[in-house]
């Protein structure tokens, strides 16, 4: 599958990487990419140019790719490139970024989006170090939010470093589906034993999601509330 992602920034890289990882051609257009850029996703093509721009989307040969990844931090840029992608090139596939919510009503057919991100507080905040250990964070909700996704890293010195899966009394309706351990994803079994720095998803629902920080990471909790 070839891909072409608009914005090479850290959200537009750490997706090049996934697909590059998965045997996809991955081209990665972006007017401001530099050099240290360029040399931190080799694998993948690069062309400086402006992706809202007709030349600049013809050179990258759009209308041959199966996806266009709009993934800039503007939505603007982000709409206007799903647009030409879906009109003026025919693309399969597009998806775009949303960076803020409040747009979140636009990014839809009219403009040309197939499926719209909503970059949740995780995809963003684990790239760029912003969320604290131990913190909860949501991912995602599921329809008409009655569960949601969410993940917490389990802080150094947590007392269910060592633990296996199966010997934690989870709260009720909470699934450990999840264990992203040096960056590889795992499958948890009841035999797993949980290390520090292991990223845990879960499957919950909003009102269960204190009592699953509280259990996980009480201090980080308490430390969340005692600063608000």
């Amino acid at each position: 599958m070839r891909v072409v992602i608009a914005g090479a920034g850290s959200v537009g890289r750490s997706i090049a990487r996934e697909l590059l990882g998965n045997g996809h051609q991955v081209l990665l257009i972006d007017k401001d990419a530099d050099d240290v850029q360029a040399s931190r996703v080799p694998e993948a093509s690069w062309l400086l140019a402006d992706a809202c721009e007709l030349a600049a989307l013809e050179e990258a040969r759009l209308e041959e790719s199966d996806v266009c990844v709009a993934a800039t931090g503007d939505d603007k840029a982000n709409l206007v490139l799903s647009l030409l992608a879906k009109t003026e090139f025919g693309v399969p596939r597009t998806v775009a970024r949303v960076n803020n919510p409040k747009n979140e009503w636009m990014f839809d057919e009219s403009w040309g989006v197939d499926v719209a991100v909503s970059t949740p507080r995780l995809m963003t905040a684990l790239i760029e170090e912003a969320v604290s250990i131990g913190d909860l964070v949501r991912i995602f909700e599921f329809q008409q939010g009655r569960a949601s996704m969410v993940e917490i890293t389990l802080p150094e010195g947590s007392r269910f470093a060592g633990r296996r899966v199966g010997d934690v009394d989870w709260p009720t309706d909470t699934v450990l589906v999840a264990i992203i351990r040096d960056e590889r994803p795992l499958a948890p079994t009841a035999d797993d034993a949980m290390e520090a720095g292991d990223e845990l998803l879960f499957i919950t629902t909003p009102d269960q999601e204190d009592q699953l920080q509280d259990l996980v990471a009480p201090d980080e909790r308490h430390r969340s509330t005692d600063a608000g």
